[in-house]
């Protein structure tokens, strides 16, 4: 592949694609980074979208690039990446991305891309083009986030009911109106690591496929920054529709449930992002979201909710490959 062969109209094109989706990825997991903060109180839905956004960006000069390195090396063979393959997974990600918006599903960006790469790379070069141990990492991890989450979310709760045992319940509410404000800046900063670099990865992979120069060795400086600026804008917007989802359907919330929520969702994020796993921010705060309300009572958790975001999460990679196979097709008719 050389760079004639991918016109400069055709990369910005793709870059522009793949900033599209990074915009979205914070609009639709905007509820990862608030829905606990608004619920209890703590943060205006504004002020908290705002609080989100800034963690979102300063998450650049924290995380190296790993999980970028998974996406841009280790998903499909770039070897036969190229212009339509790139444009079917961005439209794969980017439809589904909005259909469960609509709908208020807090489905996975992340998995969504990932199907969409899946889904153009088997349709231009059969499951050949997939690279196994990059796939099964990431799907492994879509059992592994939740679960980590619902385990750091509750035993953090059941800590803290024990250190604060004889405290009075306004003193406790008192302390973690603070302490939430912390655990949502960690929760940020680590939905920023892990999700900017997605797109960084994507971005990466057209960078590539067009033979620019040095591309091969390291990621431009401006894709880094682009990447991240687009998702805090993103998030800046927020999506108030999966927000009422996570912060009020699944269980009530009180600030020190929001707190414990918060906290383990983020251990589980900064863990996944040094291992350099693109894992889910939705799949990851749901399990933390559950863990401390099935702490509490297992009646506390709105079990019928939280199975109907199971299904959406089943569903995204199949439907997001499916929509990205038939866009490699478009793709190929019009770029």
């Amino acid at each position: 592949m050389t760079g004639i062969e991918i016109g400069l109209g055709t990369v910005i094109l793709l870059v522009a694609l793949a900033l599209m989706f990074d915009f979205m990825n914070g609009f639709h997991d905007a509820a990862n980074s608030i829905a606990t903060v608004v619920s209890t109180g703590v943060l205006r839905p504004h002020h908290a979208v705002a609080f989100a956004a800034f963690f979102n960006f300063v998450a650049v000069f924290i995380f190296h690039l790993s999980v970028a390195a998974t996406i841009g090396k280790g998903i499909v063979d770039s070897a036969i990446v190229d212009q339509h393959v790139i444009f079917g997974a961005l439209i794969g990600a980017i439809a589904w991305n909005a259909i469960t918006w609509w709908y208020g599903l807090p489905s996975s960006s992340s998995h969504a891309l990932i199907g969409g790469l899946v889904g153009a790379a088997v349709a231009k070069a059969g499951f050949s083009g997939v690279i196994g141990s990059g796939v099964g990492k990431t799907v492994l991890f879509i059992f592994l986030s939740p679960a980590l989450g619902f385990l750091f979310g509750g035993l953090l709760l059941v800590l803290i009911a024990w250190i604060f045992r004889r405290a009075t319940p306004s003193r406790v509410d008192r302390y973690f109106r603070r302490l939430q404000l912390v655990s949502a800046g960690l929760y940020s900063l680590g939905h920023g690591g892990n999700d900017a670099q997605k797109t960084i990865g994507i971005v990466w992979l057209v960078l590539i496929a067009a033979n620019v120069e040095g591309a091969r060795e390291q990621v431009p400086m401006w894709v880094i920054v682009s990447c991240y600026v687009a998702i805090a804008l993103g998030t800046l917007f927020g999506g108030w529709r999966i927000v009422k989802t996570m912060g009020q359907k699944i269980t009530k919330l009180k600030p020190v449930h929001g707190f414990c929520a918060e906290t383990g969702g983020a251990i589980t994020l900064f863990l996944a992002t040094m291992l350099g796993v693109p894992v889910s921010t939705t799949h990851t705060i749901t399990g933390a979201i559950v863990g401390v309300g099935s702490t509490r009572s297992v009646n506390a958790v709105r079990w019928g909710v939280a199975g109907t975001i199971v299904w959406a999460w089943i569903f995204t990679i199949p439907a997001s490959a499916l929509i990205a196979a038939i866009a490699w097709w478009v793709g190929t008719h019009l770029l």
